[in-house]
């Protein structure tokens, strides 16, 4: 893996490239902006999949020069951090809830932090901030959650039994026309290459994904969710609930912009998706597939179980975007955030964006976490 930090020329003034070297195993390339002069709060930004610390770089400036030190880390399985088992059959403990969330309290140690004022999750990135908020309140002392709310720890009871997973698997498979969960896709041997070496070339599948997901997707018009059942789960894109033999490149490839519709897309240029395809090119995406593997397979949960009935107590916001499937692909959760978070201060739905609502709607989205941190 390349040992060198991101070019200068691909970041804001102000926004520089580096390692932090023994972070938990980790040496881990950050994004950092306001670290001059040293003793401002910390704001840590975790991105999600299929992104980079870079999904940050529209918002670090303005919250720095709010007075803040923000550091955005390509986290374990992304981009230039490195030290990661990067196999299908490597160590997939690594890549469990406990894991990540050490390897963020040892960054804020590693910075000479003691604490973080918040810890800003997007994506998957969003259950690991809160995580950091549910098993850490000490250190992460608020928490925003953007594009996933988090549904709290699983119940302490025994393991759900099998068949319950392989009904909605089996339900879905019954369709007309047949469909399955992108996160079993995501679980399988086959996602990884699929996905580096697409059809299409990697340049055009990741266009057409950050296209169909985002609010210039006419198709997002995002809706409850009623219950996890096929005939309901059946309502999601087809990026959440794919057709039975594609694969994610194949989902999106009907969806991909026109070149004129590309070109016109100011919040990803195609300088900006460049750096997803060179920085994916040469890791793969199977680092960030461990983490669904993670999920489906049990053994997140058998992680937070300990933590079953307790409550995120920091003070905690949710973000996402008003067109954004994400808010309701698990039924329920949404509206159940203030009973997971006992102090949520707000629930804020951006127009004009889909799921990648920090890049498509930046001044807004600054907006509602300067309002936020200035509430603190």
């Amino acid at each position: 893996m390349d040992e060198a930090g991101l070019p200068g020329a691909l970041l804001p003034p102000g926004v520089r490239s580096r390692f932090v070297p023994e972070v938990n195993g980790l040496r881990m390339h950050v994004l950092e902006a306001g670290f001059d002069p040293p003793g401002r709060p910390l704001v840590l930004l975790l991105h999600g999949f299929p992104e980079l610390a870079f999904s940050w770089r529209k918002v670090m400036p303005a919250l720095a020069a709010a007075g803040y030190h923000v550091i955005a880390p390509d986290q374990r399985g992304f981009g230039r951090t490195t030290g990661w088992d990067g196999a299908y059959d490597g160590d997939l403990a690594s890549f469990r809830p406990f894991s990540l969330v050490q390897d963020l309290l040892s960054l804020v140690f590693s910075v000479g932090n003691g604490s973080a004022t918040a810890v800003i999750g997007h994506d998957f990135g969003s259950p690991v901030a809160a995580h950091c908020a549910l098993l850490r309140p000490d250190i992460f002392t608020s928490v925003v959650m953007m594009s996933a709310p988090f549904g709290g720890p699983p119940p302490a009871g025994p393991e759900p039994a099998p068949a319950v997973a392989e009904d909605i698997d089996t339900g879905l498979a019954r369709l007309t026309p047949p469909r399955k969960h992108y996160q079993r896709y995501y679980s399988t041997r086959r996602a990884a290459a699929d996905m580096i070496g697409p059809p299409q070339g990697l340049h055009d599948f990741l266009r057409a994904y950050f296209h169909v997901k985002s609010g210039d997707w006419p198709g997002n018009t995002p809706l409850t969710i009623e219950a996890w059942r096929a005939e309901d789960l059946a309502r999601l894109p087809d990026y959440y609930v794919m057709p039975a033999g594609a694969t994610m490149p194949e989902a999106v490839a009907p969806f991909m912009p026109s070149p004129a519709g590309a070109a016109a897309c100011e919040w990803l240029t195609e300088a900006e998706l460049g750096v997803y395809c060179g920085e994916f090119a040469r890791t793969g995406f199977q680092g960030g597939l461990q983490w669904y593997r993670c999920a489906t397979s049990g053994l997140a949960a058998a992680d937070l179980r300990l933590f079953a009935g307790r409550a995120i107590e920091v003070p905690a916001l949710y973000v996402a975007g008003e067109a954004d499937w994400g808010t309701y692909q698990v039924p329920g959760v949404f509206g159940n955030l203030g009973r997971v978070c006992t102090d949520l201060r707000g629930r804020h739905l951006v127009p004009g964006a889909g799921h990648w609502v920090q890049q498509e709607q930046a001044a807004a989205v600054t907006g509602l976490l300067l309002e936020f941190l200035a509430s603190l």
